[in-house]
Parts: C-alpha cells; structure tokens; sequence
C-alpha cells in the first residue's frame, strides 16, 4: 500500500471536491436506505391500519411524503455525487499526468532512454487512468460504508439493540472479510492484467508504425499474430476479473439472504420486547437495503493488484532521480558565447571503456569549431554532454565562465540552438511544430524560414495549419531534418550546435542549407559535428576525433599541412 502514497498525498490539493463527494455519496446512500426501509413499514403499517379501527387515524401524509423525499434526494444526490466525484477525479488525473510527465522529462535521454514509447505511453495513460480506483473504488466506498454501517447500526439500535448490534456486526465483518478476500483473489490477475495491457499497447504500436516495413519484408502477419496473443491474453485477465466481480455479488447476494433470515427470527417475537407489528417490515427492509453499503466494496477490491501495479510502474519514473539536477536558483544571465571544455571524460552505464577520454577544447565568442570524426567516435556523446543532458564523469565544461551545473535550466537551454540527429515531430499542425522553437513568432517569420529551409511547399495547401504526423502529412528524412534547421533558426541562440545537420540532403539541398546557416552563424559561437568534411574551410577551429580522443586538431590548411589522418579523410573525400 506503500506504493499508492504519492498519489493520496496528491488529494490535499482537491480535498474539497472529494469531500463533497463523499458526503453527497452518504447523503444518497443514507436516501436509498430510508426509502426502502420507510417503503416497508409504510406499506405493512397501511395493511394493518387498514384492518383496524386506527385506518382513521393513521397518518399517511408524513411517511409518504418521507417516501418523495428519500426519492428525490437518492435521484439528485447520485446526480451531484457522480458530478463532483468524477470533475475532482479528472482534476486529479490531469494533474498526475502533468506531474508524471514534469518528472520524465529530467529522465530523458538518461537511464530511461531504452524505454519504449509504447510503454511510456502506457504509463502515461493507462496506468495513470488506474489510479481513479483509489479514490472511486477504494477510498470512497470504504469511508461511506464505514460511516452508513454506523449510522444503520445506531438507527435500528434505537429500536433494538440487540437487533441493531447484530446487523452492525455483520456489516463490520463482511466489511473487513470482503476486500481482504477478493484483494487476495485478484492481485496476481490485476498485475497480469496491467502487464498484458501494457504488452498489448506495445505490440500494436509497433504494428502501426512499421507497418510499411512489416509489408515490404512480409512480415506483417507474424506482428499481426503478435497483436492477437497479446489481445487473447489480456481478454483472459479480464474474464478472470468479470467472473470475480460475479462471484463478490453473488456471494454478497447471499449473505444478504442468510442475514435476512437472521433478523427475522430475531425479531420474530416483535421489536424491543413488544408484539409483532409493522416495525418487523422496517427491520425487514433496512437488513435488505443495508447491503447497498457493501455493494461498491465487493468487487473493489480485487483490482487493488492492478491499481498497485500500476503504482509501482509509474513510481519508477516519478522516485527516480535524473543524471543531471538543475538548480531553480542558479545563474541566470545573457550569454556572450565563450565555451570552455576542460578535461572532460564520460562513460557510458555498463560500458567497459570511455566514450570520451579527456578532452579540453576552448572556443571564444563568435568562433566556430568542426568536430569530425567517423561514426562511434564520440562525437555525439559530446554533444550531449555540451547540452548537459548528461553530466561528464570527470573535467568540466563553462559557458561565459561558468560551469554547466550552476547554470538555471531555462536560461541553458536559451543559450543554445540545437539540430541534432533525431528531429521529433508531433502530432500537431506545422505552426505548432515550429513555434516549440520560439513562441513568439508570426505567421510571416514562420513561412520567411520555411522558404529559407526549401520547405515552402509545405504551406501550399493549407497554410501552417497543415497537420504533420499521426494522420496528417509524412515528413520524408530530409524534410524532418530541415524543419530541425527551421527551428533552430527561430530559436535566435549565441552558441549553435550542429549535429550531422545536411545528412540525408542531395547535393543542391545541401549547398541551399549551409548557405543558409552561414549567414545565420556568422556573429555566434558555432559547434559542427560532422562526418563528411563540408564547409569546414569556413572554421576557426577542426578537431578531428577517433574512439573518444581528439587526435588531431587546428585550422583546416594547418591540418592539410602535416599530411596526418585529416589529410587522408580529405584525400579520400
């Protein structure tokens, strides 16, 4: 139970609209308890008045107005219950999406980068989706069945005690001896459960977004078939749980009847020691209608062991800590573009060797740095390292001066100008896409960079509006990388960094970008990581890379001059 703290902690922000609820739950349920058990003695009270000189003075009114009222009041009351219920709970599950997501982000590309997007998805929705149960089928219910069985008890107690303590007791165990039962009976399907959604949601994704590939190499039907085990098992899970769900009511069902039984030989010598009369009908029916307070409870509690497993999916992420922790109160200042690398290391989790090994490289502002290298020589990782989504395992890197950790997140993140390798496109209108880079541009600089980018034809049709990913248009590598350059454009940072930027470009393509990023690099401190050796005449610096170590570096005619491994890669090219 441990692992459903984080969430109830998440309560005290919405403990109004729960409370409300809550009590909205008691006032209905206290509503249709008094209708049966009041319908009950009124309907034998009025049999046995009408066979007695008391028919003309038996008051009809009061109980049958009660009758309206417990009726009107159990309608309204369930209306508002589900009302206020379900808005604070949907509150609260924005909320913990938000959170959840705040917390994933610090994450990646970190220790959490091997996950799929599938699973992320799946936590994020799904799992959240599941923590609804705390409050709806755990927390509420338990609550208001404790409180109506207390209330119920002390009603009838006033009658009988005897009568009143006995149904009360019944309640209490059945309210302790049901979720126990039913929790044991459904945690290790609720976890399988959880996993087999998860599986599902995975498998399926996979199916869709290469379904192209999956047709190509005709593979499709091998994935479909995955899908359709994934389906049979979580269908399985779910019919374990519907028949749980059968066998809580139907047992509930007949605990009712026996306690019935109970009550009515108890009260079979009449209520409080008086002659039988009406008020065993009361008796009667409150015994009936007091299981509506363990109705919502039976079946509760055997989805607790998947709400848990849920849980703990999702305390993975919220517990887990990043590899790189800002400081809320660090430097916060306008960056002039001096980078200082001193020293710097890095190894990546599990890996026998470095992936950067010491490492110092020095640029002013305005001056611009090639780094070349073959694929897996750590160019990349550098990167990475420049942008602190990871932090070195040894040396230093500064910018202006001072070192990346004490650095405010935003005012980073604002000192620089991305294109890296992967280029993520949303789902999203083309306008939304390019505004992540700079919120504050309008509808002319966005289509002025697309020109500029050779993506003009994109606003064709229908304009920035046009939507781009999941059942929208498909953006081919090249156009995915130049909508990467378009945003780094608009995002008017004094240092830039370049990853690979023109791969995948045709020759035309790639001469219009570099034409483009010079005149926009010209007065900025540049970083170009490249493995083919374009538009390096134009650096003040090129340092070529080899298995983690600059092995060579300076202009690019010094470099030619001593005829060493840049002079062969520019032979070669």
């Amino acid at each position: 139970m441990r692992d459903l703290l984080p969430y109830i902690k998440l309560y005290k922000k919405h403990w109004f609209g729960l409370t409300l609820g809550m009590l909205l739950s008691f006032a209905t349920l206290f509503a249709s308890i008094g209708l049966l058990t009041v319908s009950g003695w009124f309907i034998s009270a009025s049999a046995v008045a009408g066979l007695t000189i008391a028919r003309e003075t038996f008051n009809y009114m009061l109980p049958s107005g009660a009758v309206r009222g417990f009726s009107i009041g159990r309608t309204a009351g369930r209306w508002g219950e589900r009302v206020v219920s379900h808005n604070a709970t949907f509150k609260l599950l924005t909320e913990l999406r938000i959170f959840f997501f705040k917390k994933l982000i610090p994450l990646i590309p970190g220790r959490f980068s091997k996950l799929r997007d599938a699973d992320l998805l799946n936590r994020l929705v799904a799992d959240v989706d599941a923590m609804d149960h705390v409050y709806l089928r755990l927390i509420s219910p338990i609550i208001v069945g404790t409180l109506g069985i207390i209330g119920l008890t002390a009603f009838l107690a006033w009658f009988d005690v005897t009568i009143g303590l006995t149904l009360g007791a019944i309640l209490f165990s059945l309210l302790l001896i049901w979720p126990t039962l039913f929790y044991k009976l459904g945690k290790k399907n609720g976890a399988e459960l959880t996993h087999n959604k998860a599986t599902l949601r995975i498998k399926t994704l996979d199916w869709l977004q290469g379904n192209a590939e999956l047709r190509i190499f005709g593979a499709e039907e091998q994935y479909q078939q995955r899908i359709l085990d994934a389906q049979v098992a979580l269908l399985s899970n779910q019919r374990h749980m519907a028949t749980l769900t059968g066998l809580a009511n139907g047992l509930l069902l007949l605990a009712n009847g026996w306690t019935l039984l109970l009550m009515l030989w108890i009260s079979a010598d009449g209520i409080a020691g008086m002659t039988p009369d009406p008020m065993v009908a009361m008796v009667a029916f409150a015994t009936m209608a007091s299981f509506e307070l363990l109705m919502p409870i039976a079946g509760a509690f055997q989805y607790l062991g998947q709400t848990l497993s849920s849980a703990r999916r999702l305390n993975e992420i919220i517990t887990a800590t990043p590899d790189t922790i800002f400081d809320e109160n660090g430097v916060s200042q306008a960056v002039k573009g001096n980078l200082t690398i001193s020293d710097v290391s890095y190894q990546y989790m599990d890996a026998e060797t470095d992936a950067i090994k010491h490492i110092s490289l020095d640029l002013l502002a305005g001056q611009k740095m090639a780094i070349v290298g073959q694929t897996g020589s750590g160019k990349s990782t550098l990167l990475q390292l420049l942008t602190r989504q990871w932090d070195p395992k040894s040396g230093v890197i500064s910018i202006d001066g001072v070192q990346l950790p004490k650095w405010k997140e935003s005012s980073l993140r604002n000192a620089m100008s991305v294109v890296s390798q992967r280029v993520d496109i949303l789902n999203g209108s083309l306008r939304d896409n390019l505004l992540l880079a700079n919120d504050t541009a309008t509808d002319d600089e966005l289509t002025q960079v697309l020109n500029k980018v050779g993506l003009g034809d994109l606003v064709s049709n229908e304009g920035l509006s046009a939507w781009l990913g999941d059942g929208g248009r498909q953006l081919s590598g090249g156009e995915r990388r130049r909508i990467g350059i378009a945003r780094a454009l608009l995002h008017d940072a004094p240092i830039v960094l370049l990853d690979e930027p023109t791969e995948g470009l045709d020759q035309k393509t790639e001469q219009q970008i570099m034409t483009v990023l010079n005149d926009h690099i010209k007065q900025k401190t540049v970083v170009f990581i490249t493995h083919r050796l374009v538009n390096l005449e134009n650096m003040d610096q090129i340092c070529l890379m080899d298995h983690g170590e600059v092995i060579e570096q300076g202009t690019h005619e010094s470099l030619l001059s001593l005829k060493g491994a840049y002079h062969q890669l520019w032979q070669r090219f």
